[in-house]
This record gives structure tokens, sequence and C-alpha cells, in this order.
């Protein structure tokens, strides 16, 4: 049978009513966002089958997932997401040392999204616009006089950074800004799509959602660091009066992170996990995979590495 103890997972055998536990080789954190999923589970896969060490994928928040892996408790994290998370990468990478990020990266992008339809037929093109009432109402579906933007999922960083923007732009007092599983969210943009109604969100990419709907970002001020001052409700209670964001994100980026320990202690690991390289265009086909197509991460991980044999073989070097 299987048992939870502190965040790791572990077998346990009964021999003669004594209860004897063997802890898993690797702990590796899975965030709630599809690739990340995906991304969690081929790490799981890959390290099996070419190393033969035990692997167990726990879905946590990311801000757990370094608590866990300052401790030693957590030893792999797929996506660590910046500028969302430089605090954190700051604190547990630079200051303490505790959490390593591979040097590999994948480029990625964040803002606010329309559908072609509300950009040609509705005038939403920047973002200063949601914050006219005559423009906004259009995404009004509960008769409450304000419209409705998703703005991310619970627990996300960049949820608590988009919720800063709104405060910071202004719209937060024309739109009701809603948290809820990604799923939730893409469902809508879907189902506005196929009724031709308007609707407003935060997107990031690589993402399926730009292969599989006509989608425009809307445009904003640029990234000015000056201007970017975000703390995240983890470093401070007051962290949304103390934060202001009136610009476009920083040109973001994520990467794999693992606990500076296994360096040491499973160096073979260490060095596949700095070697990983998916392309945006394989991080765009985990989310479909897994959003659009409903696979189980865990089905669509041996499908991808029993695909990729000599992608996973280069990474062991």
């Amino acid at each position: 049978m299987k048992a939870m103890l502190r965040g790791v997972c572990v077998t346990a055998v009964l021999f003669g009513g004594i209860l004897q536990a063997h802890a898993a080789d690797l702990v590796v954190a899975m965030p709630n966002w599809p690739s990340g999923q995906a991304s969690a589970n081929i790490i799981k896969v890959a390290l099996e089958k070419s190393l033969k060490i035990d692997v167990e994928v726990e879905e946590m928040g990311t801000l757990i997932a370094f608590t866990g892996l300052d401790s030693g408790k957590v030893d792999v994290h797929p996506e660590v997401w910046r500028p969302n998370l430089d605090s954190v990468v700051q604190k547990y990478v630079t200051e303490r040392g505790t959490v390593h990020l591979s040097p590999r990266s994948v480029s990625a992008t964040q803002g606010l999204c329309v559908t072609q339809k509300t950009y040609d037929d509705y005038g939403i093109h920047d973002v200063a616009d949601l914050k006219d009432p005559a423009k906004t109402k259009a995404f009004d579906t509960d008769g409450d006089g304000k419209g409705e933007i998703w703005i991310g999922a619970q627990g996300w960083s960049s949820t608590d950074i988009e919720r800063i923007r709104a405060k910071s732009y202004g719209y937060a007092a024309t739109m009701t800004l809603l948290e809820m599983p990604e799923e939730v969210g893409m469902s809508a943009v879907d189902a506005a799509v196929a009724t031709d109604k308007p609707i407003v969100f935060y997107c990031y990419s690589p993402h399926h959602v730009f292969e599989l709907h006509r989608i425009k970002q809307l445009s904003e001020p640029a990234f000015d660091g000056a201007k970017w001052n975000v703390v995240l409700p983890a470093d401070d209670p007051m962290w949304l009066s103390k934060s202001d964001a009136p610009v476009a994100w920083k040109p973001s980026s994520f990467s794999v992170a693992y606990a500076t320990s296994l360096s040491k202690r499973l160096p073979q690991v260490a060095k596949f996990l700095d070697n990983i390289d998916f392309s945006a265009d394989e991080v765009t086909a985990m989310s479909y995979a897994l959003e659009v197509e409903r696979q189980d991460p865990a089905t669509f991980a041996e499908q991808w590495v029993a695909s990729h044999e000599d992608r996973v073989k280069a990474w062991m070097k």
C-alpha cells in the first residue's frame, strides 16, 4: 500500500506486523498547468527507464515546492517561470544557494488577450480600453455592471501579478477579476469562440490556445523595470497595496529547478535535468494533448519518452 509522509510518497510493506517504509529516490513537484504536468511526468518516466530509480510525482504549488527544494523534501520543479518568481529565485537560488536553475530555458510571453472577433468588432485593442465602461459592458455576463476577465488560477504567481496590474492600470474598477482553474478559463474561451461572444483573459505562451483559435494580445506600455514594483503575498500581507505594475510583462522564460544537493547525491540526475531542452512547439503540444485531447499526464509521458528515445539518451550524456 502507499502512504503520504510529510509530502513524500512512500511505499509501505507489512512484514510480521511491522510497517516498513521505502521512500522514493526522487520527488518531482507537479504544478497545476498542463505543460508542467506533462514535463513532470516525462522527467519521472525518463529517469525511471534510464537510471532504474524510483521517482514520485506529487502535485503542489510552486511556493510549497520551493520550500521543499530548500528543505530536501522535494528534488525537482519542472517549470519555474520568470519574472513571476524572481523574488523566490533570489531567496533560494541566489541567497541561500539551496536551489539550482537549469542553464537552459524556454522563451515565453505573458499578457492579456482577446479573440479576433472581440478585437475587430468590439474595439478592444489596448489594456486602456478595459477602463472604459462603455466598452467593458460587452464582457458583463451577470448584469452587475462590470465585465469579467479571467486572470489565472488560484495559487499562480502570475495571478497575483495580474491583480496588481489590474489595480495599477485601473481596470480593477470596471472588471471583475476571476480566478479559476485553467481548464475552466480555457473552456470559457472555447465557448466564446463557438458562440461569437466577446472575451478577454490572461494569456501566456507557449500555449495551445494560440494554435486553436485566432487570438490577439492587447497592446500596453512597454516593460519598465523602474515601474515594475511587485510584492508577492508570501512576502508581505500588504502586498497588493505596496505593489504597482502599470506596464507590460518583462520578456518571460521558464526552466527546470532542482535541489542543489542533487548534484552530489544523484549527479547523473542533475546532469540530465540541466540538459532538458524542450522547444516552444513541444510545450504547446503538451498543453494541447492534456487540455484539449484530455490525455492523462502519465500516459502522455510514457508515449512521449517511448517516441523520443534518442532525445532522452542525449539528455543523459
